[in-house]
């Protein structure tokens, strides 16, 4: 028992809106609908990145793609996540592919995104914005796409036939990249100004975003809503990556480099078998009851453990999905259980056992008051403070990993503030589970309650430390490699 006394009382990436002077209207904007050059054949074009031209190159055979971040696959966000070998083929092809070019720097690697899709066999259809323009020209993108670039939304030919609506459906995938701050947040807030963000939202076809723009702008609270809202619609996310800005800044907003996308694009397309196992998640933080009004808890949302009962969800698995009291909770295709306290918690895992899969992102209290008051505790009139009396609560991961019905794997969470992987290999020891997903929740890192994770995978084969990434990368990028565990 223990005797507690609490004393009382990438470069500028967004210049959409910037090239868009007093909202100038949709009217004023002149037809655009570029040709592919003549003289340079589709097949035989690569992007000069140097120069920033396209020029006459020969092909390059398919090859295989470089795999970026760690050896156990890229990251994108919102479920879109590749575990394959390095320098894996793309798998899609035949496929129809519309490119939104927003107005960034990134636009260049768009050039080269282009190229990939194309030399793996699929058609692309380009959409270039006023602002794109001012980064690529129309004829290094029509060159390389081997189609027309379609920039005008009052095209007379068109828009007889209803173009928006029939270039917005006959897609298999739309992607956006650049996806600038200004394009996400029309994207979120269903504005419709010009061809692109007109045939976004008219769209029935799956979208995946790629944003790049100042980190600054990245990390301001109006684009994590915009793109918290775009996910919550169903829109993937893929990148941005963490790296040095042409503006001097250096953090994430660079643009996802193209082999990464071409991945997530892969892994969008790639046909969906269900998943026959079921998993128990646990998620969000316990409450320990003081009195009627108090508890102890702590700071975890449950942001984490939600993505990854919505990964395994997306998937097809039987998700039993056991959260605390906390700020999030998959919308569809997990069955919820809420519970309070560790010990409710605990109960509701064993009542869902056996399983094949257990995760446990919960942040469990450690300690609860040994006798909770029915009433409300007073101020004692010599305000001398408050004595409580605490004792641990059962260890919801070490009970598990040691039952005789514990699933086939077992994955613990371990949040430190310092000494991370040390600790969290002792936890993984001394726990009895397969794996440790280790994470930094000091104040300045910002994971409890925040949109982003940077995490440590521990095994009895190693560490893998994984970039810094949206936590619903972390999910999409953990399933995958539960899910290669459970096929070997």
């Amino acid at each position: 028992m223990m005797a507690l006394t609490c004393l009382m009382p990438e470069p500028v990436d967004d210049h959409d809106q910037a090239v868009r002077p007093n909202a100038r209207s949709m009217l004023s904007v002149p037809e655009r609908m570029v040709g592919a050059a003549e003289n340079c054949p589709a097949h035989a074009v690569a992007p000069v990145i140097e120069s920033g031209e396209a020029a006459c190159a020969p092909s390059v055979p398919a090859g295989r793609l470089p795999e970026r971040n760690c050896n156990s696959g890229t990251d994108c966000n919102n479920h879109v996540s590749v575990d394959r070998p390095r320098n894996a083929s793309p798998m899609f092809h035949d496929k129809r592919i519309l490119i939104v070019i927003g107005g960034g720097i990134a636009a260049y690697k768009t050039l080269e995104l282009i190229r990939l899709i194309r030399q793996a066999g699929n058609e692309v259809t380009p959409v270039l914005t006023e602002a794109g323009e001012r980064f690529v020209t129309p004829l290094s993108v029509a060159a390389l796409a081997g189609n027309s670039v379609n920039s005008d939304l009052f095209d007379p030919a068109q828009e007889a036939a209803m173009g928006h609506i029939a270039l917005s459906r006959s897609a298999d995938l739309v992607v956006v990249a650049p996806a600038t701050a200004d394009l996400l947040a029309r994207m979120a807030n269903g504005i419709a100004d010009d061809l692109a963000s007109t045939l976004l939202l008219a769209t029935d076809t799956p979208v995946l975003a790629a944003p790049a723009m100042n980190v600054r702008m990245w990390q301001h609270a109006a684009t994590r809503r915009n793109v918290e809202t775009l996910t919550g619609d169903g829109i993937a996310v893929v990148g941005p990556e963490t790296g040095d800005m042409a503006c001097g800044e250096h953090g994430p907003g660079r643009m996802a480099e193209p082999e990464t996308i071409l991945n997530a694009i892969d892994r969008m397309l790639a046909p969906k078998k269900p998943l026959p196992v079921k998993v128990i998640i646990t998620s969000g933080p316990t409450r320990e009851a003081i009195d009627p009004v108090r508890f102890i808890s702590n700071r975890s949302s449950g942001r984490q453990g939600t993505e990854i009962a919505r990964a395994f969800a997306d998937r097809g698995a039987e998700v039993a999905f056991i959260t605390g009291p906390a700020d999030h909770e998959p919308k569809v295709g997990a069955r919820v259980i809420r519970v309070e306290s560790a010990e409710d918690m605990l109960n509701a895992v064993t009542g869902e056992l056996p399983a094949d899969v257990g995760v446990f992102a919960a942040a469990v209290a450690d300690w609860r008051v040994a006798e909770a008051s029915s009433s409300k505790i007073k101020k004692t009139p010599d305000k001398r403070g408050l004595k409580l009396d605490l004792v641990e609560n059962p260890d919801i991961l070490a009970s598990v990993s040691g039952m005789e019905n514990r699933p086939g794997l077992v994955v613990g969470f371990a949040a430190e503030t310092d000494s991370l992987e040390s600790n969290a290999l002792a936890k993984l020891d001394r726990k009895g589970c397969d794996w440790i997903v280790a994470n930094d929740v000091s104040e300045s890192k910002g994971t409890f309650g925040g949109e982003e994770n940077e995490v440590r995978i521990v095994t009895a084969e190693g560490i893998e430390r994984w970039p810094r990434m949206p936590k619903s990368a972390v999910a999409a990028r953990l399933v995958e490699k539960i899910c290669n565990h459970l096929a070997r």
